[in-house]
């Protein structure tokens, strides 16, 4: 019997990256799912796009062991066809300004040396963060892509807001086109910035929307209905919303990332009750299966600068699934179709509102509504936004 041998696998020269995309990202490709990331799979489906990862060092995966594949193999490497990944290499401590200034020169000549080894012109340098990235290659054009209010974070990430300030400052001079995923973003931006345009987040409605039909994640033991919250615990959400929740005897699962310094004794109290389980991070391929628990999706977030220019993407997410979502009353949270989210002000409504989501008959109508309101939505669709407004041609209908 003759075996017929594998195909050589793909690499990144076997196809041409002419008229690429460089999207240089805060978060990394091995953490949380975030704009960047969505934004270039699907962009990836029009034209080859390069994802940039932060800077990582050697120690890197003793604080984020979820990196550890990040420093090993080929710094340059291909994902799936048209799309490559590239992860800079630093020296440890970037948060130290002298080592800071290090890290970014590397970062800008790994990404000049990026593309050159792929051989292909920039169409647009997309920059996702305050970092100087936006002269690291010759680029048609140079976008910053908004995500957050980073000025309004710094106190969350332990960073001077003046030298951020500073720094959005350059930025926004340095960027042919600025991209805001909130109207109360772009309205801060337009007065230094001549180009801004709004590109609200989006959700990957077609993975969410098979909640339904998946099987249900084997390690939840809550009883039902569950109220799930789905996302990054960190000084952004606000825990007396998510406790008022757990007084009413509903149960409440949490599924994602902890900020372990964040208020640890209220955090502690809430875990420690019989109706609340915490499952930790989980990959984002398997959020469908904790969805399948859910009755009632929450975003409680603090009313803060930072929030309030913020565009959650669970929200959409919950919608996605079909769920009923109950979040905090922000401005992009009112751009919602208000039969489709419960808006409130602090933790009782919150609450209340919960339970009665939670004890609604289902309507399948109102789920339909969700899941389209949802699909329109969709990180497909944001990236068609994003393409049409760096000049990209439209999308091939074959």
């Amino acid at each position: 019997m003759t075996l017929t041998p594998p195909p050589p696998p793909v690499t990144i020269d076997d196809q041409s990256w002419e008229g690429m995309v460089v999207i240089v990202s805060g978060t990394s490709w091995d953490d949380t799912w975030l704009s960047e990331k969505h934004l270039a799979l699907q962009m990836s489906r029009r034209v080859p796009v390069l994802y940039v990862d932060p800077p990582v060092s050697w120690l890197t995966p003793l604080r984020k062991p979820q990196l550890s594949s990040s420093v090993t193999g080929p710094r340059l490497r291909l994902v799936r066809p048209n799309l490559a990944r590239l992860t800079p290499l630093s020296p440890p401590g970037i948060s130290r300004p002298v080592l800071r200034d290090v890290a970014n020169a590397a970062t800008r000549a790994a990404i000049r040396r990026g593309v050159t080894r792929l051989g292909g012109r920039v169409h647009a340098l997309v920059v996702g963060s305050l970092d100087p990235f936006l002269d690291a290659c010759p680029a048609d054009l140079k976008v910053l892509y908004g995500t957050d209010d980073w000025v309004a974070g710094g106190s969350l990430m332990g960073i001077s807001p003046s030298w951020l300030a500073r720094r959005e400052d350059d930025q926004l001079r340095r960027a042919d086109l600025v991209v805001a995923v909130s109207t109360t973003l772009a309205d801060r931006w337009s007065s230094r910035s001549r180009h801004v345009s709004v590109i609200a987040n989006g959700c990957d409605a077609e993975a969410f929307a098979s909640s339904d039909d998946v099987p249900a994640a084997a390690e939840v033991h809550l009883p039902q209905p569950i109220a799930g919250f789905l996302g990054h615990m960190s000084a952004r959400i606000d825990l007396t919303m998510l406790d008022a929740v757990a007084a009413t005897g509903l149960s409440l699962l949490l599924v994602g990332s902890r900020q372990l310094t964040f208020n640890l004794a209220h955090m502690e109290a809430l875990l420690a009750r019989d109706n609340v389980q915490w499952v930790g991070p989980r990959p984002f391929e398997s959020l469908p299966t904790y969805m399948r628990h859910v009755t009632v999706g929450l975003t409680p977030y603090v009313d803060s600068a930072f929030n309030r220019s913020s565009f959650p993407l669970k929200t959409l997410e919950y919608l996605a699934a079909g769920r009923p979502a109950v979040v905090s009353d922000l401005p992009s949270a009112r751009s919602l179709p208000a039969e489709l989210v419960a808006l409130c002000a602090d933790a009782p409504a919150f609450a209340a509102a919960a339970v009665e989501a939670a004890a609604a008959a289902p309507d399948p109508e109102l789920v339909r509504r969700r899941k389209t309101f949802a699909a329109e939505h969709s990180w497909a669709a944001r990236a068609d936004d994003f393409a049409r407004l760096i000049g990209l041609p439209e999308r091939s209908s074959t």
